[in-house]
């Protein structure tokens, strides 16, 4: 095979990004899981960025003449123990939680790659050196690994993302170097090869956008658990600090007077779990979208 017919034969196996994109685009809104999941995470998403225009009161402002009163037309969602209005710091607790969230998506997904593309790719003791580190930190519970990192580290919005990274990274790693283990002999590579592309520029202007589809897959089932994750540390008080309001301190807050004023830890325990649903109906609505295997 001669270098013209290399070039030729990896441009025309290689994978259309652009062509993915607009794959996607397309039928994410064919999906009824999909469709429901992209509503919900936009609702949260909006509530998020205009916090401050539609919360009805300021969310750390104590007012202890209003202490737990119930539900009503002046508070939707009735006061907390402090005389704060809980629909507004409901409202204000997507800040943290979403920011969070995309903090342990954008440090833990790449460091997962990295990882599991270079081990697929280069095998041998190298993979065999990154796996076993890769396995020695999956054997630990993911939550109570975080929960150690958290308590050397301190109580805090960025400490509650690096543990989380530190303990979410693996899964992304073993997908990927299963993944990148498999296409590492096809055709593709080895026209790419041949054709003079070698090194960073294989692993990931050609072996990357194969292995990020499933990539992508992987997130979005895990970001329900991020966020149901990030709630437990903020309900063991772990999480971001009072007075700044947080779906797992809420609930932790309200399950002092839970038999008496139930509303108080219902309102945050119910949007954990929409924001967990949101996230898994998008999931599903991605993995029938961008899995290869789909007929």
């Amino acid at each position: 095979m001669t270098l013209e017919h290399a070039e030729a034969a990896a441009t025309s196996i290689a994978p259309d990004a652009g062509e993915t994109s607009r794959r996607l685009l397309l039928t994410l809104f064919g999906s009824p899981t999909a469709t429901l999941g992209v509503i919900l995470i936009v609702l949260l998403l909006l509530a998020a960025l205009f916090a401050p225009l539609i919360a009805p009161y300021d969310p750390i402002a104590q007012d202890i003449a209003q202490r737990l009163l119930p539900p009503s037309a002046t508070h939707w969602l009735g006061t907390d123990g402090f005389g704060r209005d809980v629909l507004s710091r409901l409202i204000f607790g997507t800040r943290p939680s979403l920011t969070l969230l995309a903090l342990v998506v954008v440090t833990s997904l790449p460091i997962g790659l990295v990882v599991g593309i270079g081990a697929g790719f280069s095998g041998g003791w190298v993979e065999r050196v990154l796996m076993r580190f890769t396995d020695i930190v999956m054997a630990f519970p993911q939550l109570v690994l975080a929960l150690a990192f958290v308590a050397m580290l301190g109580p805090g919005l960025i400490n509650s993302a690096l543990a989380l990274t530190i303990t979410g990274w693996p899964a992304y790693a073993r997908q990927a170097r299963t993944e990148t283990a498999a296409i590492r002999q096809s055709d593709f590579l080895a026209a790419a090869q041949m054709a003079g592309i070698t090194g960073p520029r294989l692993l990931f202007g050609h072996v990357l956008p194969l292995v990020l589809p499933g990539a992508i897959i992987r997130v979005a089932l895990d970001l329900g658990g991020i966020i149901l994750n990030a709630a437990a540390l903020g309900f063991l008080g772990l999480g971001v600090q009072p007075p700044t309001p947080e779906w797992g301190t809420m609930v932790s807050d309200g399950t002092k007077v839970i038999f008496d004023q139930w509303w108080i830890a219902a309102a945050p325990g119910a949007a954990i779990l929409i924001a967990s649903l949101a996230f898994n109906l998008l999931a599903d609505g991605l993995r029938d979208i961008l899995d290869p295997r789909r007929e």
